[in-house]
């Protein structure tokens, strides 16, 4: 009962019914902040989204530790549980550690392709990848033919794939290069509004939207009416 009061009260439930439906199988998203301002936390979310609903999920971070990751992944999912009341999660919890696999790389020495060479020899090895997340990287240093590679794979195995992006845009056109756009279904912009902050959704599967915003929780940050 605790998973399925869970998946009701996500948070990533809000971002879903603001973006027509979230992002589908064999897509690939995109949340874009400035540095320090969320990207993680939403991310996370919709790892949890992912887990809670029984997927295995890889999460690739470019810029933090295992240990750092596991934590945002103890918190985000500690406050969820406490907004809702949702009682004893310890059966919940190690489910979600089993089912998810924490990666780090150093983008200087490990390009997407060989993320995506990873991820096959994890399924190879009995993991049935069906979420992907990749924090921290810094997509101006990819080309196209590197996020094609993810896009790819993804369509290919009809998985879903969320991105972070460091830039302080929040107009589609300049949110990142011009020949990556197309690549990502769902872009949102993570910006301060006063003492909050909002999720302002640009494009949504995989076209070009009137922004709406998703309002997130000024104490937890988690998404919110």
């Amino acid at each position: 009962m605790v998973k399925q009061d869970l998946i009701n009260y996500s948070p990533v439930r809000f971002f879903d019914n603001a973006a027509e439906g979230g992002l589908k199988d064999g897509q690939l998203g995109l949340i874009t902040a400035k540095k320090g301002l969320g990207k993680t936390s939403v991310l996370v979310q919709f790892g949890i989204d992912a887990l809670i609903h029984d997927k295995q999920l890889v999460h690739v971070s470019f810029d933090q530790h295992s240990s750092n990751v596991i934590s945002w992944y103890e918190n985000v999912l500690a406050e969820i549980t406490k907004k809702k009341n949702l009682g004893d999660t310890t059966d919940l919890n190690n489910s979600i550690v089993r089912d998810r696999t924490i990666l780090n790389f150093n983008q200087e020495t490990f390009s997407l392709p060989k993320v995506v060479s990873t991820i096959k020899a994890l399924k190879d090895g009995g993991i049935n990848v069906s979420a992907l997340i990749i924090d921290g990287a810094d997509l101006t240093k990819f080309s196209a033919d590197d996020i094609k590679a993810v896009a790819d794979y993804v369509k290919a195995e009809k998985i879903t794939a969320w991105f972070s992006e460091t830039n302080e845009s929040a107009e589609l056109a300049t949110t990142l290069p011009k020949e990556l756009e197309p690549f990502f279904a769902t872009i949102g912009h993570l910006a301060s509004n006063g003492s909050n902050v909002d999720l302002t959704i640009l494009k949504a599967d995989g076209k070009k939207i009137e922004p709406v915003a998703v309002k997130l929780d000024s104490k937890t940050m988690l998404m919110t009416k």
